[in-house]
């Protein structure tokens, strides 16, 4: 199988799982958003800020080592297995014993039990680790989608019976935790590879001088992102927190489905052709035109529609989270130049500069978090924006170099997915000043979106609009 058709059918089956879970879960967070409160998406929020930084150690560095070094063979997946199961259960112990302080920290003594449970999930993340990046390193993404979709449906029908029967924050918890063994179990029945009674430090070694680093990078990422939760949570009320954390929820709902489509699927192919510049140059070109072309309306036209969408889907008891929602999607409309960017620098084997850049850029953002924490929540979100826009530079930076790709080529290259994105989104907020019921403003919003933006596309001979409606055709015409 050549290259080209390797990556088209490992990102339809990888984005094909992404939106079929994502789907699953927004509909499911839509029922329980409606029987919930948002003090208890809140609690659950206070307790993901310290499991969300420890999961960093389960789903990077020694997974991404695995699939970036070129002869890696069941020595070091067996090794890395085991050594990544004795840390999660460590990890975990450290967060048994640590639940009394982090109770403490946001005066919330009903914390304990929560985050000594909602802990396991990194225990049974440790299991499945190895196994994840086995399938991603042999591009085999069709054991992702029904693994991922296996474990969405079964913690959906939990999640809303436990919400019903009034368990509150349980539900949410349970919810989690069935999600990820269900998945756990699917992949491991699935997947041929299993460890091997095999144990080499010196690989271990080897592969920690990547992964390491990558880590070390990634590690410094989650923290900052997660700082801003935990002041959030400790300054300003457990609402609040779920107002900026559900904000966040639906772009991001989005750009995940399709960024970890890419990432999944780009990486282990530019780790593939790390030795040829041009190579790299042009996947990393192609992943950024493509992705903002169909990433960018989805932002846009998230953040003028929200004033209808927000109320119908969730209630009014949810309105405070549109500033935050219109924030995050500026902020993601742009996320596709950080992805590329990073996944070359990784492919190439620089973790170094990953390291680097990572330091910089939090060095900055904590600068502008502890400016804008005294001011507000609203202003904590404004801030993240502008770090947002700061980091474009500052992940593209070492690409001048490393693969010949500046920052400027980059922004004409998504420039016109851009401004039609704008204009779209122009013209769908203007429905608004019709004043309709809610459902008729969305049912004249959404079509009237898609129609402008593909008819601008096909009409100004878009490129990426071109490249895509050829890749459906030829991939129609194959499965005819």
């Amino acid at each position: 199988m050549d290259r080209k058709k390797t990556v088209v059918t490992g990102f339809l089956w990888r984005l094909a799982e992404r939106f079929g879970a994502q789907g699953v879960t927004l509909i499911v967070s839509i029922v329980l958003a409606r029987l919930l409160d948002p003090e208890v998406y809140g609690t659950l929020a206070l307790v993901t800020v310290f499991t969300s930084i420890l999961q960093v150690f389960v789903d990077s560095g020694f997974a991404s080592a695995l699939i970036q070094k070129k002869d890696a063979d069941d020595l070091d997946f067996s090794s890395v297995f085991y050594f990544n199961i004795a840390i999660c259960l460590l990890l975990y112990a450290g967060m048994f014993f640590a639940a009394p302080w982090i109770s403490a920290f946001y005066n919330r003594p009903e914390l304990v039990p929560v985050v000594r449970v909602m802990s396991l999930i990194i225990v049974i993340s440790g299991v499945k680790n190895v196994q994840q990046a086995y399938v991603s390193r042999t591009m085999q993404f069709k054991r992702f989608f029904f693994a991922t979709l296996g474990g969405t449906i079964g913690a959906a029908v939990l999640g809303i019976w436990m919400a019903w029967r009034g368990y509150g924050v349980w539900a949410l918890v349970a919810q989690h935790l069935f999600n990820m063994t269900v998945d756990t179990l699917i992949l491991w029945l699935t997947v041929k590879w299993r460890p091997k009674r095999m144990f080499s430090w010196q690989r271990l070694k080897t592969l920690i001088s990547f992964g390491g680093k990558l880590l070390v990078a990634k590690l410094i990422d989650r923290i900052y992102n997660e700082c801003r939760a935990l002041v959030i949570g400790k300054k300003y009320t457990a609402a609040d927190l779920a107002y900026y954390d559900r904000g966040w929820q639906f772009p991001n709902l989005i750009t995940n489905n399709i960024n970890d489509s890419i990432d999944s699927v780009l990486f282990p192919v530019m780790s593939q052709a790390q030795n040829n510049i041009d190579d790299v140059r042009n996947i990393v070109r192609r992943a950024i035109k493509t992705s903002t072309f169909i990433m960018a309306p989805m932002m846009f036209g998230l953040a003028a529609v929200a004033d209808s969408l927000i109320p119908l889907l969730l209630g009014e008891k949810w309105q405070p989270c549109i500033f935050y929602l219109r924030i995050f999607c500026t902020t993601l409309a742009f996320y596709p130049i950080h992805t590329a960017n990073l996944n070359a620098i990784a492919a190439l084997g620089r973790s170094d500069i990953s390291v680097k850049i990572e330091i910089i850029k939090k060095v900055l953002g904590l600068s502008i978090l502890f400016v804008t924490m005294w001011f507000g929540v609203k202003a904590i979100a404004l801030g993240a924006l502008g770090q947002s826009l700061l980091n474009q530079i500052i992940n593209s930076w070492p690409n001048r170099k490393l693969i010949s790709y500046r920052y400027g080529e980059q922004l004409l290259d998504i420039l016109p997915a851009i401004l039609l994105s704008l204009a779209m989104a122009a013209v769908v907020y203007a429905v608004t000043f019709l004043h309709l019921s809610p459902w008729a403003t969305l049912l004249i919003q959404i079509p009237l979106g898609v129609g402008i933006y593909v008819l601008g596309a096909k009409l100004f001979h878009m490129e990426s609009y071109e490249f895509a409606l050829d890749f459906v055709k030829k991939f129609l015409k194959k499965h005819d």
